[in-house]
């Protein structure tokens, strides 16, 4: 199936998300798809997949005009779409979780589990996605989750798969046997568009490219004749460094110390166990590890926001595995959550407001009882500046900012005051080169200024670019460290290490 869209623009109000984009779709190709947050990547592909109309524009299909009223049509019409975030039940099986909403039924409308097993096993074996049917989805690792969704749309007979992020939460090796898949389906005859941010997995997996910036298609590629610096500036508009520069690695005193730190899930499971780890003045700590193995209530018992079940937190020579948040903040503690929608900003509040969401009770923000505003939009006026948060105004409703400018207005709100301990958790998940570029300069800068800093990410470049130390954290304990100031960390032992294949401690 060859599709082509033609002319596609999208408006929401004075908004133009696209404007005439004219792209094709071709059987048998894998066409990456790139451009910086708020490009219009996301809306340009709801529109294939039957989310939105286009204002202008048609989609065509081998050649035929044609118009979804819904998810539906464009699913009817043979396009699926796997999203970055799973939609899977986790107490469902394999085949009850492909199945749902299109259950095969027997006489008497009896479900016809068996049927749908013996499906999901003839796909798997088609295009190398070989997985157990009756498997619950929440004992999967996420990459074999990963499969369930790509058989979940080929379930659905879709000769068209968007891939939406679809290596954010992979291991290296992960991401190896991932391409072995697209490349399965492609020699298949599916046509595959493949959106990501990792420009090397674009250039590795892509047969052709295409760029879009502020609503527009930029440029085209040839993964054979285009490098990572092109296709950046073509992103981005202006050339753009990969390289971290950091100032020679010079370690002051311990800053924060975690000692035997136990957490329990709500479920009474074990997810951190054990866990002893420093992080000293003028050190970046990276926690590399895929997400789920326990780093999430590690960030959470540092910060303050989850009470540890056993073991201590130092911070500053102070025992605060009881402290507050707030008396956290008032050390000097910074903290940047994973999820800048759900745990950093409040959407439908103004940027200042945001800004001030952990300091108004602070004395230049408060007089008594009442807030400052005038003092709250001033500062919140120079951090947008200096944070190159990119803004109207500071009055502006945060959801109206892009994921890059949203993630730039809380490393705004933690690092334009006088702090000792960064801990910054995804900082730049799912964010563009140029904000990654940003972002990474200002955490180097927390580091050289003395800041002891603890990243933990998901995204092993990150980590590696990053840190002095690394260490990895599977199944809630660190299994491996690696010393990173001294030169480059060999990145499939860091790997190998994620996947849980490693109990080695590297020097």
């Amino acid at each position: 199936m060859d599709i082509e869209l033609r002319g596609i623009t999208k408006r929401f109000g004075s908004v133009v998300a696209n404007d005439g984009i004219d792209l094709d779709i071709r059987a048998g190709e894998v066409l990456g798809l790139l451009g910086e947050n708020g490009a219009g990547k996301s809306t340009l592909m709801n529109v294939l997949s039957g989310l939105y109309s286009p204002d202008e524009g048609e989609i065509r299909i081998d050649g035929k005009p044609v118009a979804f009223g819904g998810p539906g049509d464009a699913i009817a019409a043979g396009i699926g779409m796997v999203h970055q975030h799973f939609m899977l039940v986790p107490v469902f099986t394999v085949a009850e979780n492909v199945i749902l909403g299109i259950e095969p039924t027997q006489r008497l409308d009896y479900l016809d589990l068996n049927t749908a097993r013996r499906q999901v096993r003839e796909i798997g074996d088609t295009y190398g996605l070989e997985v157990d049917p009756d498997a619950l989805i929440e004992d999967l690792p996420v990459g074999i989750q990963q499969r369930v969704e790509i058989i979940k749309v080929l379930f659905r007979s879709a000769d068209v798969l968007i891939l939406d992020e679809p290596t954010a939460v992979l291991t290296p090796q992960e991401v190896e046997e991932f391409f072995v898949i697209v490349r399965s389906l492609r020699d298949a005859g599916k046509a595959i568009v493949f959106i990501t941010h990792k420009l090397d997995e674009i250039l590795e997996i892509a047969d052709r490219i295409s760029v879009l910036r502020a609503g527009r298609i930029t440029g085209h590629g040839d993964p054979k004749q285009v490098n990572e610096q092109q296709l950046a500036e073509m992103m981005v508009g202006r050339p753009v460094s990969f390289d971290v520069d950091k100032a020679p690695f010079a370690p002051g005193q311990v800053l924060l110390e975690i000692r035997g730190l136990t957490v329990y899930r709500e479920s009474g499971d074990l997810i951190v166990d054990d866990v002893s780890l420093d992080v000293r003045s003028g050190e970046i700590v990276g926690v590399a590890g895929v997400q789920g193995n326990g780093q999430s209530q590690l960030v959470e018992a540092v910060t303050g926001l989850r009470r540890p079940d056993g073991g201590t937190i130092i911070f500053d020579g102070r025992d605060i595995t009881r402290a507050s948040v707030r008396d956290r903040h008032a050390m000097g503690m910074a903290h940047i959550p994973e999820d800048r929608q759900r745990t950093g900003i409040i959407g439908d509040f103004t940027i200042a407001e945001n800004m001030a969401l952990n300091n108004y009770y602070e004395d230049r923000f408060a007089a008594g009882p009442a807030i400052r505003w005038p003092a709250v939009f001033e500062q919140s006026a120079r951090n947008a500046v200096d944070f190159d948060v990119r803004t109207p105004s500071v009055h502006a409703k945060a959801f109206q900012l892009s994921g890059g400018n949203q993630q730039k207005l809380v490393v705004a709100r933690e690092l334009s005051r006088d702090t000792k301990v960064l801990v910054a958790a995804q900082p730049t998940r799912g964010l563009d080169v140029g904000s990654v570029e940003y972002i990474h300069g200002r955490i180097v800068h927390a580091r050289d200024e003395g800041d002891g800093v603890l990243i933990v990410s998901s995204e092993l470049d990150e980590i590696l670019a990053l840190s002095d130390r690394i260490v990895v954290m599977f199944k809630g304990r660190i299994v491996a460290e690696f010393d990173a100031s001294k030169g480059p960390v060999d990145r499939n032992a860091v790997g190998l290490a994620m996947a849980g294949r490693s109990q080695e401690v590297a020097a």
